[in-house]
């Protein structure tokens, strides 16, 4: 069977610029995977996952509403609502009214939650100070602000 990587091969009449660009995509695709669950054992101890994570440190400076969680995110509204009510429920966070709007609540940490989110961030900082170990921090910064660049142009893409 052949691989990802060798399908893509088989498209012709590619530049080289959108060669490259295939290629970085399949690679961020499973990097996400293996971030995706990196993060779940790092929150684990915690009693979290890397879904509530996120969400977690969505309203760690400052309250926010599900739909304004999903947009910083850029995930769905309805998989926020679902890890916001699950995290309600298990007390690391609470609802708050929003005084710009009625039905719209905002999500807060309480004070268990601020415990775990603190907890998973220094678990994470370990865990990122072995990781890049070795690694160039200009040549990370230029990755980083390379798959910002790609992200906007694909925001400016889907919305055209």
């Amino acid at each position: 069977m052949a691989s990802v990587g060798n399908r893509q091969h088989a498209v012709k009449h590619r530049s080289a610029p959108a060669e490259a660009f295939s290629g970085l995509a399949i690679q961020v695709l499973t990097l996400a995977a293996a971030l995706h669950e990196a993060g779940n054992v790092l929150a684990a101890p915690a009693g979290q996952s890397t879904a509530r994570w996120q969400v977690m440190a969505a309203v760690e400076e400052a309250p926010a509403a599900v739909a304004e969680i999903a947009r910083t995110l850029s995930l769905a509204r309805q998989s926020v609502q679902r890890v916001a009510d699950a995290l309600v429920a298990d007390g690391v966070a609470r609802y708050e009214d929003n005084p710009a709007h009625k039905r719209a609540k905002l999500l807060a940490l309480t004070p268990q939650g601020r415990r775990a989110l603190r907890r998973i961030q220094a678990a994470q900082a370990r865990w990122a100070e072995d990781v890049s170990r070795g690694l160039d921090a200009e040549a990370l910064v230029a990755c980083r602000d390379t798959l910002a660049a790609l992200h906007a142009r694909l925001g400016a893409w889907s919305v055209a």
